[in-house]
């Protein structure tokens, strides 16, 4: 039997069997198996060695019962928080999956996010093959979004008042948070609700996944502004090309993007903090790069250097994110004054490339991730499991408990694997300044 903090938990026994036809050989995902946390040998011999069992996530994937019956089942899906590449081949996933492999043709999107499930808000958008079938090969989401929502009571009271058995809610680490408060608040009330998560945020920074969805296109269309923004610097004498990428609190694509290109020489990310100027400051650095090149090329994520303002804040939006200070402008501007101290004529082109890579839909691998989330979501729901989210570990895609995710963040670890590839290939020192 399962326990510690990766249980997940169930609405009750499972007593329908499963509609879905397993081919010759295959067999449904066994409840007890597990998905090592750990894949390193040492830690998993010395927790046997203690006594212990090893941590594990529960698999994800079909189930020979399921809790609901499915021409009974009403779902629901929900679209929070910002736009990525990617949510509608979700919604068109969860669609494809209830609809034909499960028989449930009963399935409703909530417009505009959590505000959706208000007392007063717009009707449900009613969802079948036919409304879904091209949807993913466009951006954003055909439910729209939003940040913030009503109280969960009010939320939970609209689920049950519209009769959802499942909410599928898809969005990044505010939603997940929504999403775990709904569970709780469906749990007090003993009501029979299923609420299944997709990982969905740009920066790649919810813990226990390894990738959310669109961050691979998201990588692939920063990679096009970054090899923009070198063109531009190598274009001129003394040309610099700065690019500002998304990335709050997580440098994930101004990482990997900087890795899939090549021609960065600095990369900036809010784990790693820099200075400007003095010995080694990026000020300095720079100057040497173009005195033997004559031209450079930095990434910089959003949440890099936000100590540079001096502690000073934006407003909050509804989520609760506090709205950060420009440092693509900031190191823009210093730059320039730098270097007319200094009198060289160096050219710096500007490139913000967020709300572009926001909009695009998904890349083919993206697809193809997306489409999994979203079978295995419903596999999920219908076999009656709740409070989880879909995640991806070690190449498998597992459940993972939506209240394990509080108060946690996944970042870029400056003493790992990642980050010293940056520095490989950037050739930046591991501290500057």
């Amino acid at each position: 039997m399962q326990s510690g903090r990766f249980t997940i938990e169930k609405l009750g026994e499972a007593k329908f069997s499963s509609p879905i036809e397993r081919l010759e050989g295959q067999t449904f995902v066994n409840d007890h198996e597990r998905l090592l946390y750990s894949p390193h040998l040492i830690p998993v011999t010395e927790t046997i060695k203690s006594g212990k069992e090893p941590e594990g996530f529960e698999i994800a994937g079909p189930r020979a019962n399921i809790f609901f019956n499915p021409p009974k089942t009403k779902a629901a899906i929900v679209t929070c928080g910002g736009l990525c590449p990617g949510i509608n081949a979700v919604i068109r996933g969860i669609v494809m999956q209830l609809w034909y492999r499960y028989n449930c043709r009963n399935v409703v999107g909530i417009k505009y996010g959590y505000g959706g499930l208000a007392a007063d808000a717009d009707p449900f958008m009613t969802l079948e093959p036919d409304s879904v079938t091209s949807i993913h090969t466009a951006g954003g989401t055909i439910l729209g979004s939003s940040r913030g929502a009503p109280t969960t009571k009010e939320i939970v009271d609209s689920l049950s008042k519209h009769k959802i058995d499942i909410l599928f809610t898809i969005g990044g680490d505010g939603t997940m948070r929504g999403a775990s408060a709904i569970w709780q608040e469906i749990k007090k009330r003993n009501l029979k609700i299923s609420i299944v998560s997709i990982p969905k945020t740009i920066d790649n920074d919810i813990p226990y996944v390894r990738r959310t969805v669109g961050f691979e296109t998201a990588v692939m269309e920063a990679s096009k502004a970054i090899h923009s923004a070198h063109i531009e610097a190598t274009g001129v004498p003394y040309g610099i090309g700065l690019v500002k990428l998304m990335g709050r609190h997580a440098g994930y694509i101004a990482a990997n993007a900087t890795l899939a290109n090549g021609h960065a020489n600095f990369c900036l990310i809010p784990e790693v903090p820099f200075k400007l100027d003095g010995k080694n400051g990026l000020f300095e650095l720079l100057e040497e790069r173009l005195s033997l090149r004559r031209h450079a090329v930095i990434v910089a994520a959003e949440g890099a250097g936000q100590y540079f303002f001096n502690g000073k804040k934006g407003s909050a939006d509804a989520s609760g994110n506090q709205a950060l200070q420009d440092i693509g402008i900031f190191l823009k501007e210093k730059i320039t004054e730098y270097f007319a101290k200094k009198n060289l004529p160096v050219v710096t082109k500007y490139i913000d490339p967020s709300y572009i890579i926001r909009s695009q839909p998904a890349n083919s691998n993206d697809q193809l991730y997306c489409a999994r989330l979203a079978q295995n979501a419903v596999h999920a729901a219908m076999a009656g499991k709740t409070g989880l989210l879909v995640g991806y570990w070690h190449g498998e895609m597992t459940h993972v408990p939506t209240s394990v995710l509080e108060n946690k963040n996944q970042n870029i670890n400056p003493a790992g694997e990642l980050w010293f590839n940056v520095l490989e290939l950037t050739g930046q020192p591991q501290e500057i300044g």
